[in-house]
């Protein structure tokens, strides 16, 4: 049986390790220097349409795994009247708390383990976002859903915009990167040990972290049997995480490498 408690702490004291690495440099000056614009969105097209559609323009809105803030911070930009994040990593709260001092933005964070939230934690939200690299933290996906239902008013609209599961067959550091080397239903999680990065960079080893495949099946079952309708499905050929995942773009047998849940709770 999977510790999901001893499995959630380890993987915090991970994110809390590598915050330092996204505090600084190119990255973070980008974010500082985009956010003195209060309609600054790290949104893609993609994204951005999906969230308008599902009338983020005035809602009370919430993101799981909000990292350090931006997206939180984007939601704001696009108009929703109310913006919460949760996230249980201290180190990246704190980025997001500078970030919303730059922003000027009125946004709420939660430091909280999603499968323990605090009592008094609001369940009428109007919008939930779930984005990269998320579900993939998430040790009992089935229970994850069960909260972020939780969270929605009756009506209340789900987004996840994530990366496809296919891509986590392929190893692009590897010698042979375009041939599978992992099971599309590999159970068992990646334990990975270096600091987690965005950009491709090499940093020194970090706390241990653990990082569970989910098929597209059972992350559409799971949002079914919490009690979300769902109302569209999309896949994309193009990546929307770490840079080294490029290699797997523009190819004539392109592989979907994102795609876009919405649903809606009943």
């Amino acid at each position: 049986m999977t510790d999901t408690a001893a499995i959630t702490a380890k993987n915090r004291a991970a994110w809390d390790a590598s915050a330092r690495h996204h505090g600084t440099g190119p990255y973070w000056d980008a974010l500082v220097a985009g956010f003195a614009d209060p309609t600054y969105s790290r949104f893609d097209q993609t994204l951005t349409d999906a969230l308008v559609k599902a009338g983020v323009q005035g809602a009370k809105a919430v993101q799981v795994g909000c990292n350090n803030g931006r997206e939180v911070l984007s939601l704001c930009a696009l108009g929703a009247a109310e913006c919460w994040g949760v996230d249980q990593s201290a180190a990246f709260l704190a980025q997001a708390e500078a970030l919303k001092t730059i922003s000027g933005h009125n946004a709420t964070f939660l430091e909280a383990d999603i499968y323990a939230l605090p009592p008094d934690t609001p369940r009428d939200f109007d919008l939930c976002l779930i984005t990269i690299g998320v579900l993939n933290w998430m040790p009992d996906l089935p229970r994850f859903f069960q909260v972020v239902a939780g969270l929605l008013r009756p009506g209340g609209r789900l987004v996840i915009y994530e990366t496809h599961p296919m891509l986590e067959m392929f190893d692009p550091a590897s010698d042979t990167p375009h041939l599978p080397a992992f099971s599309y239903f590999k159970s068992d999680a990646f334990v990975e040990t270096a600091a987690i990065t965005y950009d491709g960079s090499e940093h020194s080893a970090g706390p241990e972290a653990h990082w569970f495949v989910h098929t597209l099946g059972t992350i559409v079952q799971g949002a079914i049997d919490a009690g979300l309708s769902l109302t569209s499905l999309r896949e994309f050929p193009q990546s929307i995480r770490e840079v080294d995942y490029d290699i797997y773009t523009n190819r004539d047998a392109q592989l979907p490498m994102s795609f876009l849940l919405t649903a809606t709770k009943t």
